[in-house]
């Protein structure tokens, strides 16, 4: 039961996943939660560094799908500027929207991986739906009202991870 929580990967940001590495894999695509992946939670906008990461995925010829539990207007106002497709209210760790995202880029599961910073939707969900996952360090330390619930079980999840040798975590 613990393993559905544990992350193919770990890493402090989305800028240390690097296209080629991606690729070495046969990666051909991401799914990516928005909120403390790629930008702060009360962030609307990416910002310079955002755009470069996806230009950068999409020169290497990477999709991307930006997934989140978050309203329309909020993936929308983030993923459009982007020229992104998107899944909003996900309701993540539901496999469904996992199985749609990957859809939408015409990618097979083992094409594709997720990336997001909350064990218990971004890692449990696409573990549950089939897919490698990329566990990131959130950007803020502040969270939305909903996820500071889920902060605390995660803390006890990563902790047994940790004791069991399966996972080192940023602090």
């Amino acid at each position: 039961m613990l393993k559905l929580f544990l992350p193919d990967e770990y890493v402090k940001s989305i800028f240390e996943i690097q296209p080629k590495d991606l690729i070495e894999k046969g990666i051909k695509g991401i799914i990516t939660d928005l909120d403390n992946t790629l930008v702060a939670w009360n962030e609307a906008h990416a910002n310079d560094r955002v755009h470069q990461w996806f230009k950068d995925m999409e020169d290497h010829g990477i999709a991307v799908t930006i997934i989140s539990n978050n309203k329309k207007d909020r993936v929308e106002l983030f993923s459009t500027p982007l020229k992104r497709p998107f899944v909003y209210q996900a309701k993540k760790p539901l496999k469904r929207s996992f199985v749609k995202a990957a859809k939408m880029m015409n990618l097979e599961r083992h094409e594709v991986v997720v990336i997001g910073d909350q064990v218990m939707t971004d890692v449990l969900g696409g573990n549950r739906a089939g897919f490698p996952t990329i566990l990131v360090v959130p950007i803020v330390e502040t969270d939305d009202k909903i996820t500071k619930f889920n902060r605390r079980i995660e803390r006890i999840i990563l902790h047994k991870l940790e004791k069991q040798g399966l996972l080192k975590w940023e602090k």
